[in-house]
């Protein structure tokens, strides 16, 4: 299994952060204070220089405002190609 942060699949999945945070009218600011942390963090991690665990997603997921179901079920259907809303 590959596991550099250049994976096409890792790619997107960084995308699709990002994209939720945009989507929730955020900054990367306004995110790293609901985190508790330096936007330098977000930054890394929207560029894919910093990898998340699985309890580090689920706190972005939370501080966007969306669950983590709703973020893997998204990355899911992107990932398979079907991109239509269901």
């Amino acid at each position: 299994m590959q596991k550099s942060v250049s994976n096409p699949d890792y790619l997107r999945f960084v995308a699709l952060l990002r994209e939720a945070r945009k989507n929730a009218g955020l900054s990367q600011v306004e995110l790293a204070e609901r985190l508790h942390e330096k936007q330098s963090l977000v930054s890394k991690v929207e560029r894919g220089e910093r990898r998340l665990d699985i309890i580090e997603l689920r706190a972005f997921c939370l501080a966007i405002g969306i669950t983590l179901t709703e973020f893997c079920t998204q990355l899911e259907r992107e990932l398979k190609g079907d991109t239509a809303p269901r």
